[in-house]
């Protein structure tokens, strides 16, 4: 760490680890300059450091040039000038720290909605930034066809056992691919739009801060998978963590239910900056984002389990089964919404 600090000249008083998140080891380092967060980016996932890199400092030159009020987790250069960099094996960056909190539960439809707009704000505000120029860090994350495939050979080639003791989840999937002919006619259609979208939009990607005493969203972060993608990834992501009141690690199916009240705070929160960017096609499937991402990752947990827990892993024998059946739960009781 020393190494790092010094590649940077920061004279550090104090450094700890932060915990939240799943992918990339982050500090919060307080030195005699300002506080900074530094992270090493899980390479292990994110097989092309340099792409995120070059992703966010295009999006980052962009908005200095024409929205230098936007606040944005723009990179640290080091001494040299650079904003990644490797050492020992491993990749890090750093950025100004902002201050505010992240959360990972929602209380309220308050919340969801300054969430939604954030999200939808960050979009809106790079209408004009050629998206076709990010690289993509995450090839093929968020294809519903990829997703399906990968299943579809799970359930033939994975667990045997597995396979035979989840007929039914299974039988559930398939008989539910129609939203893969859905995904596919959505994206053949040229009113289906490519744009900057963030591409990982749970909670916990969203700033908050207490202006005037009242809880506001201040800005969005995690901006690895930043890509050229649909806006029904960032509708989707959203719909699975911010109007069911408990996570895709729920046990208890009972206790996963969607939220009417938090459903129209999202799409309030996120038309704010977005209906009018939105042609009339796009409107018309953004129920459908909702259906798309759940049901994308209640395939990929079920796939994972029957190939034993190759991607996610598992803390515990059957967690990806678990992860499986609350999502479908989730999407049973998200349609009851329509």
């Amino acid at each position: 760490m020393q190494a790092i600090f010094k590649l940077y000249g920061w004279n550090v008083i104090s450094y700890e680890p932060i915990h939240q998140g799943l992918i990339n080891s982050t500090y919060s380092i307080k030195t005699n300059t300002g506080e900074f967060i530094l992270q090493s980016i899980n390479h292990k996932v994110f097989k092309n450091p340099a792409a995120i890199d070059a992703n966010i400092n295009a999006i980052s030159d962009y908005l200095l040039e024409n929205h230098q009020k936007y606040l944005f987790t723009h990179l640290v250069p080091t001494q040299s000038g650079i904003t990644l960099v490797e050492w020992e094996s491993s990749y890090y960056r750093a950025f100004h720290k902002i201050e505010g909190y992240a959360l990972s539960v929602l209380d309220n439809e308050h919340q969801v909605e300054e969430a939604a707009q954030q999200f939808a704000k960050f979009t809106q505000i790079l209408k004009n930034f050629n998206a076709q120029l990010l690289q993509d860090t995450l090839p093929q994350f968020h294809d519903l066809n990829l997703r399906y495939h990968q299943f579809t050979e799970a359930i033939q080639k994975g667990n045997a056992k597995k396979i035979e003791s989840n007929k039914e989840a299974i039988q559930f999937l398939k008989a539910n691919n129609k939203y893969v002919t859905t995904y596919n006619k959505f994206i053949e259609n040229k009113e289906a739009i490519k744009r900057v979208t963030h591409h990982d939009t749970k909670i916990s990607n969203v700033l908050f801060n207490k202006i005037n005493g009242v809880e506001k969203a201040i800005c969005v972060i995690d901006l690895d998978t930043v890509m050229a993608g649909y806006f029904i990834s960032d509708i989707g992501d959203m719909c699975r963590t911010c109007i069911c009141a408990v996570s895709e690690e729920e046990k208890d199916l009972n206790k996963v239910v969607v939220d009417p009240l938090k459903w129209q705070a999202l799409q309030k929160g996120y038309l704010h900056f977005m209906k009018e960017e939105l042609s009339s096609f796009e409107r018309d499937h953004f129920f459908f984002g909702g259906q798309f991402m759940i049901y994308m990752q209640a395939l990929r947990f079920l796939t994972d389990h029957l190939n034993n827990d190759q991607y996610y892993g598992a803390r515990y024998e059957g967690q990806n089964l678990v992860r499986a059946r609350n999502q479908i739960q989730l999407l049973e009781k998200y349609n009851q919404l329509s």
